[in-house]
């Protein structure tokens, strides 16, 4: 069985185009950032990774709220 993942788009501090990955491994929930980087986020791609993160929380089994 595959295991739950989502693609938040975002960007590196130079602009460039990147992605943020959610997904759900053994009951967990993990976040990977641009590899080496760090991520750059507007106001509807922090919602985005919001929403993200509650629905791998939720698929992890964790508590909701």
């Amino acid at each position: 069985m595959t295991e739950p993942r989502w693609w938040v788009d975002c960007h590196d501090p130079f602009g460039r185009d990147r992605a943020m990955t959610v997904l759900v491994e053994h009951g967990r929930v993990l976040l990977v950032s641009p590899p080496g980087e760090s991520a750059v986020l507007s106001v509807q791609q922090t919602r985005r990774l919001h929403l993200a993160l509650d629905q791998a929380a939720s698929s992890a089994g964790g508590p909701t709220g």
